[in-house]
């Protein structure tokens, strides 16, 4: 049984937190799609502008914020950690068998997926995130996403970036029921289509609001 203390230092326990910080990601991704689709409606902004004021200063909205903030600095440093460890075990198990006979393309790139679109967060908060939270703009949230969009170079580094999410997380949505212990055939059909859901659906999603923006801004 992994202690309180062995959460943080064993390989067993990194993984179950890389599992739950994974899935608490993978909610914030729904909730995320849901209001950008409002980007999509016709009425010169006013939905999203009322849903990004409502997220900015609602206080449970702005709790949960911090704990989405901690669950990605966590999922970062674990799913370092654990690249590193795996490395210096790998030359030897390659050794033995090849890689594309013990892993999938998917879960191979993991960690380079994770990275890139961990770079893509960063840019993508200090376009919104940074400007509206400590008023460095006046610009509403609704101009400066269509703003953003029509840039065809931030377009581009958005839809990469959500093409690597979804590798990212078609290894990482099953391997987090498998740390967990839930799987075998009464489960199997299940976690396959949520993971479905998570890594073709939503990235298709989130894919289309750009490209809307982007080709109706000619």
């Amino acid at each position: 049984m992994t202690t309180p203390s062995g959460i943080f230092t064993s390989s067993i326990g990194r993984k179950l937190l890389m599992a739950l910080t994974g899935l608490f990601l993978c909610s914030f991704l729904v909730v995320h799609l849901v209001g950008n689709f409002l980007l999509l409606k016709s009425d010169g902004g006013t939905a999203f502008n009322q849903y990004s004021e409502f997220m900015s200063t609602n206080i449970v909205i702005r709790t949960i914020e911090i704990g989405l903030f901690a669950g990605l600095f966590l999922h970062s440093i674990i799913g370092t950690r654990l690249w590193l460890s795996n490395r210096k075990v790998r030359p030897k198990a390659y050794t033995v068998s090849g890689a594309a006979e013990t892993s999938t393309f998917a879960s191979r790139i993991t960690f380079v997926t994770g990275s890139i679109v961990f770079i893509f967060l960063v840019v993508h908060l200090r376009t919104f995130f940074v400007p509206t939270r400590w008023g460095l703009t006046t610009v509403s949230m609704y101009d400066l996403a269509h703003e953003a969009f029509s840039r065809p170079l931030y377009s581009g580094f958005y839809l990469l970036a959500f093409v690597l999410l979804a590798y990212h997380l078609r290894h990482g949505f099953q391997s987090s029921f498998q740390t967990f212990g839930i799987r075998g055939k009464k489960y199997e059909r299940l976690i396959e289509w949520g993971g479905f859901v998570f890594w073709f659906l939503i990235p298709i999603g989130f894919a289309i609001i750009p490209l809307y923006i982007y080709f109706g801004s000619f």
